[in-house]
C-alpha cells in the first residue's frame, strides 16, 4: 500500500532497484505537489469498462487471470464486472492505493493487479476499503489516521498466510514518479521483519517495504518477463508505451 513518506521513497528505491540495479537512490519527495486536491470522480474511472477489464487481467499470465475474478472502479468503490472460478481476483487500483505520495490525487493512476485468495480477504479488503475512503473525497491524512483505527477495530484483518500479488502487466500507469511498474510479484505479512526473507540485504533479489501505518510488510520479487510471455527488460521501468 502507500500512506506515508516513508512508502514514497520506499516506493521511488523499489523502482531504483528494479530497474537500475541501485539500492541506495532513493529520493525524497518535495512537500509541493501537481495535484493538491481530489479531481472531478469522473477522471478516476475508465469509461470503457471492457478496457479496464482487459487491464486488471493484464497484470497476471492468461493462465491465471482468464479465470480470475474482475472488479471495476464505479463512483462509490469497485464492483464486480466477471465472476471467476480460480479465487484469483484482477483490479486497476488508483493513486490512492497504488502510487507513491504526490499522485495520492493523481487521476491518471492506473495499476493493473491480480490477488490470489488469501489476498483477495485480507489485502484487497484494504485496497477496496482506502479506495472507497478516497472516492469519499478524505484526505491522505484522514486516510492515515482511519486505517489504524480500523485495524484495532478488526474491520481490517491481518494478511492472511499465502496471500501474495501478480503485477506483472506492461501497461499501466504508476504516477509521476513511477511511471511504469517493473515487472514482479508481491507477498503480504502483517508486521513482519524484512530480514527473515534475506530482503534489502546487497546480492538479494528480494525487495522488502515495511509500513508501520498499515502494520503491513511487502516483499517484493522481480519477473524476468512480463505477464504475455515478453522479456522485461531491466530498464523497465521506464518503459513507454
Amino acid at each position: 500500500m502507500r500512506n506515508n513518506k516513508v512508502h514514497a521513497i520506499a516506493i521511488k528505491s523499489f523502482v531504483l532497484l528494479l530497474a537500475l540495479g541501485t539500492a541506495h537512490q532513493a529520493v525524497a519527495q518535495g512537500t509541493a505537489t501537481q495535484y493538491p486536491k481530489m479531481a472531478p470522480i469522473d477522471q478516476y474511472l475508465m469509461a470503457d469498462r471492457a478496457a479496464e477489464i482487459a487491464l486488471a487481467r493484464s497484470a497476471a499470465p492468461e493462465s491465471i487471470s482468464r479465470d480470475a475474478e474482475v472488479r471495476v472502479l464505479g463512483r462509490h468503490g469497485f464492483e464486480t464486472a466477471a465472476k471467476g472460478t480460480n479465487g484469483f481476483v484482477c483490479i486497476v487500483g488508483r493513486g490512492w492505493t497504488s502510487a507513491a505520495d504526490p499522485d495520492f490525487w493523481n487521476p491518471k493512476v492506473r495499476v493493473p493487479m491480480c490477488v490470489n485468495a488469501a489476498a483477495a480477504r485480507s489485502y484487497l479488503v484494504r485496497v477496496t476499503k482506502e479506495t472507497e475512503w478516497g472516492l469519499a473525497g478524505r484526505t491522505q491524512a484522514q486516510i492515515n489516521e482511519a486505517i489504524p483505527a480500523a485495524i484495532a477495530k478488526k474491520e481490517l484483518l491481518p494478511m492472511e498466510p499465502g496471500a501474495m500479488c501478480y503485477m506483472m502487466g506492461k501497461e499501466g500507469y504508476g504516477g509521476d514518479v513511477a511511471p511504469h511498474w517493473p515487472s514482479h510479484l508481491m507477498f503480504f505479512y502483517s508486521d513482519t521483519d524484512p530480514a527473515i526473507w534475506g530482503a534489502n540485504q546487497p546480492g538479494s533479489p528480494v525487495i522488502a517495504i515495511a509500513d508501520p501505518v498499515e502494520h503491513l510488510t511487502q516483499f517484493v520479487i522481480p519477473a524476468q518477463k512480463w505477464a504475455d510471455g515478453t522479456e522485461a527488460p531491466e530498464s523497465s521501468a521506464e518503459h513507454h508505451h
